[in-house]
Formats: structure tokens, sequence, C-alpha cells
């Protein structure tokens, strides 16, 4: 594994795993048409621009570096606007992953890490939510993933293309360098809106949903810290290089917290108060997700080492100062 395409490396996710496999001593290659990413997150190896329908540059950017793993990340990922723009879902996540598995194909590349999600569950019959349990997603975002996971399997079979799908539960924090964080041009998630607000980059700051069938009326999430999903990416790459026959595993602390329980804890690491003011709740969003991950700590050896409460959220509002410390000036991430 001398290099890996990371697909979406200038993204979230994507560019904390580039970090992570050149810790490693791997040259991550990211591949991003930066419509969401950004080019001041790619640090830690070559950018190559390009789209991911685009197979035939895909190909040959695999084809160049002598690739033999990709890691998928490019994907569209708000449940909210899936909701209302389901064709973009469906053309980015699903059209996009085809292309991504006929361009591996084509450049006889084998393994393909790929990042899926618990919205492939929908609501959830039993809690904690293992690998087993029925997949009935509510939203185009977690139907369009779990099409990607039945695609994976059938070009396993016909093409031997080995796969291992994560399914993360919910991503946060920020690299503890203060280098790379959480940022979008439109963000819905709970602990960087928190952020921008405390530093007066949001007007306002709304709980969505408070009337969820849970103890304080918010919804509860399984929280895991980014660092520890890249290095999942990068045992799974190593398993799928030493011949592993590839599967589907989740990644979560197996512990939930509610709305309300991370927003006090925001409020214990910032030192500053948010408001309590609540909204309706979000299309297509469940009361609890909370991962069972003993699969992924048998197989992929996985044992989360920084998402305690307090990693989290200390190495997320670390980032966001310095990031863009001054109040009401545009919110833009960390130069290079």
């Amino acid at each position: 594994m001398d290099s890996i395409i990371v697909l979406g490396g200038a993204g979230y996710i994507g560019s904390q795993a580039c970090k992570t496999l050149a810790n490693a001593g791997i040259q991550p290659v990211t591949y991003d048409n930066l419509s969401l990413g950004h080019e001041s997150f790619v640090r830690y190896g070559p950018l190559i621009k390009g789209e991911l329908l685009d197979t035939a540059h895909l190909a040959e950017t695999i084809r160049h570096y002598g690739a033999r793993c990709v890691m998928h990340f490019a994907a569209l990922a708000s449940v909210a606007e899936s909701v209302t723009d389901p064709a973009s879902y469906y053309s980015n996540n699903v059209a996009g992953t085809l292309s991504v598995l006929e361009a591996m194909r084509a450049a006889h590349c084998p393994s393909l890490v790929f990042s899926s999600t618990c919205a492939i569950y929908g609501q959830p019959e039993t809690v904690p939510i293992n690998e087993t349990c029925a997949k009935n997603p509510i939203n185009p975002y977690g139907r369009s993933k779990l099409i990607c996971e039945q695609m994976l399997k059938d070009y396993g079979t016909a093409y031997g293309i080995r796969s291992i799908a994560l399914r993360y539960f919910n991503a946060v924090g920020a690299d503890f360098d203060g280098e790379i964080g959480e940022f979008r041009e439109n963000e819905t998630h709970i602990i960087p809106r928190a952020m921008m607000y405390l530093l007066g980059h949001l007007d306002e700051f709304v709980i969505y949903g408070s009337d969820f069938p849970t103890p304080d009326g918010t919804a509860i999430r399984d929280y895991i810290h980014v660092r520890d999903l890249a290095d999942a990416h990068l045992s799974a790459a190593r398993l799928l290089a030493n011949g592993h026959a590839g599967g589907a595993y989740n990644l979560g602390q197996g512990t939930g917290y509610s709305v309300r329980q991370i927003l006090s804890a925001i409020e214990d690491v910032t030192g500053r108060k948010l408001p309590s003011v609540t909204g309706g709740r979000r299309p297509g969003d469940p009361a609890i997700l909370v991962a069972d991950a003993a699969e992924a700590r048998n197989v992929l050896g996985f044992a989360p080492r920084y998402s305690s409460l307090r990693d989290i959220i200390s190495s997320a509002w670390n980032w966001h100062q310095k990031a863009h410390p001054q109040r009401n000036l545009p919110y833009t991430p960390a130069r290079a």
C-alpha cells in the first residue's frame, strides 16, 4: 500500500484519513472536485481535481499512482437535504459509486473502503444496533448508502473487488493538532453549529425536535471522534491488503447522548451559554441511534481512544477558535 486514492479527501473525514495514512507511511492521493471540500485541507499528499462521474479520469488516476486500494468519502450526507432533493443524492451517491467501481474494475484495483452510515437502519427496532438488524432507511440519504452497499456485494461476487463498508454513527471532533476540522458552507450538525454560534458566526441556534420519545425529548446519538474513524479506515485497508474477504461494520462507541447532554458538555468546555430555543423535528430524523460495535472490535481491532465527550468537544472548540476566532466576520476554514 504505497498509495491509496482518497475520494473526497478534501472533506472533513477524508482529510483526517489522509493525515492518518501519511503518518502510517502511505501516500494519500486526494481526488476531489472541491464542491464541498477545501483545498486548504489537502496537506498530506497530492490533489487531483476530478469528478466521481468521470470514470475514465478516475481510472487513469488509479493507474498512474499504482493504487491497490480506494477510500470513498465523496458523498452528500445531509438527511434533511436528501428529503427535499433526493435526485442529487441518487446521482452523487449511487451513480457516483457505480462510476468508482467501474473505474476500479478498469484499473484492476482490488479493494475499496467505503464510507457508509447508520442511516441505513432507519428507526431501529432494538438498541444498540448490530449489523444483523433490519435495514429500513427512512430517508433518501440512508437509502442511497444501502443501495451502494448492495452494489459492493455484487461487484465482489462478479468481479472480485473486495470491500469493507464502515457504517458511521455520528462523526465529530477535530484534529488534535488544529490543522483540519469540521466546516461546511451550510452546516447542519449540532456541535459545529454550536461552536459557530458561540463565536458569532450564526445569528441563531435552534434545537431541532424536543418531542422525541427519549428521556429529555431530544434525539439520542452515538458520537465517535473523527480520529477514531480515520484509524478504522487504515485498519480496514490493511485487512483488505492482506486478503480479507470484506464486510460491513458499525463504528460507534456504544453509548448514546441526547442533544441536551451534548449542549451541556459544550457549555462546560467553553464556559459559554447556549440558548434553549427549540424547533420542529427535521424530516427523516430517527429518535435513537446507538451502535453495537462488537464486530468492528473483533475484526478491525476497533477500540475508540479519542471519543470521550471532553476530547470530542475540546478538539472541536480548539479548531473552531483557530479557524476563525473573530466575531461577525465570514466564517472560513483555516488556511495552510
